[in-house]
């Protein structure tokens, strides 16, 4: 999370996915400003994780730059432009029926 904080994500969502998916423990959902905001919270998460040790993390939508997925195994995390968010709207999905598993920073 300090990654995202740091690289100014904003609307910060943190998903307890243990027994609801096999995907993985968590999900991640941050929101950046636009395309090259996107592209950096991701490229400084990707660097933070590399330093901790976490360098083999799969990574798709890079390039594009409106919603970028970051899978570590455990964690995945989603990095969205506002208007890709909005569109998917995943956090509902996964929070359908939920009380109190998402954690909004």
């Amino acid at each position: 999370m300090t990654s995202l904080e740091d690289s100014k994500g904003e609307q910060i969502v943190s998903i307890d996915m243990r027994g609801k998916s096999a995907l993985a423990d968590h999900m991640v959902i941050v929101s950046g400003r636009s395309h090259r905001h996107v592209t950096a919270v991701a490229d400084h998460l990707l660097r933070d994780l590399k330093e901790q040790g976490f360098g083999m993390a799969k990574v798709e939508g890079l390039a594009n730059g409106d919603w970028v997925l970051i899978d570590t195994g455990d964690i995945i995390v989603h990095v969205f432009r506002p208007e890709v968010r909005s569109f998917y709207n995943i956090e509902k999905m996964w929070s359908v029926g939920d009380s109190g598993d998402a954690t909004v920073h």
